[in-house]
């Protein structure tokens, strides 16, 4: 699918439909771990941002987004609807974000 501006839900559906056999079969635990290691190439890249233009940064930003799909579709969550309860309602959302 190709959107110049795409929903969340468009854009997990888009994992779901390309990766999701694969992603269950890996299951949630280590899932998890390939999500934390894309956090980790975006806090180097973050990092790298402040000593000159960071070329990967956006795509370090784009994979994290996409591993966070993965770990909602294999756990049953709807990212849109999850934000969209805990953050656009008419209360503040409690705890830290």
């Amino acid at each position: 699918m190709k959107a110049e501006k795409m929903t969340i839900a468009q854009f997990q559906r888009h994992i779901s439909d390309r990766y999701e056999k694969v992603d269950r079969a890996r299951g949630s635990a280590r899932t998890f771990l390939w999500f934390i290691e894309e956090v980790g190439e975006l806090a180097t890249a973050l990092g790298a941002q402040k000593k000159r233009k960071n070329k990967n940064l956006q795509e370090e930003f784009a994979d994290v987004l996409a591993w966070l799909c993965t770990l909602a579709n294999i756990n049953g969550v709807d990212l849109a609807r999850a934000v969209t309860e805990k953050y656009l309602g008419d209360k503040e959302p409690k705890g830290h974000k």
